[in-house]
């Protein structure tokens, strides 16, 4: 998908999850050299992504921060591996100004901060002079503290009054191509993630595209009893959930099996077989 499509939201998008950590939640440990990490960004976009995001640092409750030097070590030659054989747009999972500029001199097409442009303050000016979309992601405290005491007022009001907090900002500044991302199980208890999901058509009602990760997350151990290994079918449930309440971009562990059950969602609501399936 070239870059002057990311922003468009005629329907739900699926942006593969690319950990090339040592230590995320799910997958950590598993695409931690380029070949293996490169090779599975393309089977993604193979299998139905839109978009890869590929993080080098891990942001699960507890992990503890990445150096910038290390962090782009890990992104820009997996970037560049996918860039020079596919057009499947990429995003780069950081906070870091340093690493955002490596990743787009590499291609990236977008930027995915979850501090929402807080951590680093010369992030805003990398993201306006780059003029790529970027996704805000609200999260309470850290990644090292986040999960320890999660308090809200009012979880939705609160989160609500963060983002047009952070859309102000980016105006200020020139950001106009905006994402806006809840964070779903960053400083949210497993109610606070209820509460959010089901209020997603208020966040939506901004005005700017909204992006959704709740794939394997503690939300769906919390509502399933189950390991983080057998959480798929619950990730499915939320997608198709998200999907249909404002969402227009959903973060993925499994491409193919989320491109499946959209398929079937969108069949049964236009009463047709699609043409290739025929």
């Amino acid at each position: 998908m070239l870059r002057g499509s990311l922003m468009d939201v005629s329907r739900c998008r699926i942006m593969g999850i690319l950990n090339v950590t040592p230590d995320s939640f799910s997958d950590g440990g598993r695409y931690t050299d380029t070949a293996s990490a490169v090779e599975r960004g393309l089977r993604m976009a193979e299998e139905g992504a839109d978009i890869i995001d590929i993080g080098g640092e891990s942001t699960r409750p507890g992990a503890q921060a990445v150096p910038a030097e290390k962090e782009i070590a890990r992104v820009v030659p997996v970037i560049a591996g996918i860039r020079s054989r596919s057009e499947i747009a990429v995003s780069v999972d950081t906070r870091k100004a340093d690493v955002a500029a490596a990743a787009i001199a590499a291609g990236a097409d977008m930027i995915n901060d979850i501090s929402a442009l807080r951590h680093d303050r010369a992030m805003a000016d990398v993201v306006a002079d780059s003029g790529l979309p970027v996704v805000l992601m609200h999260m309470q405290g850290t990644p090292e503290t986040m999960q320890m005491h999660p308090r809200y007022d009012d979880v939705v009001e609160d989160v609500l009054n963060f983002f047009c907090e952070r859309i102000a900002f980016c105006a200020d500044r020139g950001i106009s191509r905006i994402v806006i991302d809840p964070g779903i199980g960053f400083g949210k208890s497993p109610q606070h993630n209820i509460d959010l999901l089901r209020a997603l058509p208020r966040f939506a009602a901004l005005g700017h595209p909204l992006l959704v990760g709740v794939s394997r997350k503690s939300l769906i151990g919390a509502v399933t009893g189950l390991p983080v290994d057998r959480r798929l079918a619950g990730s499915l449930a939320a997608h198709l959930y998200v999907c249909r309440h404002g969402a227009h971009l959903v973060r993925v562990h499994d491409v193919e099996e989320t491109r499946s059950a959209f398929a079937v969602l969108y069949a049964l609501e236009r009463g047709e077989v699609p043409a290739h399936a025929l």
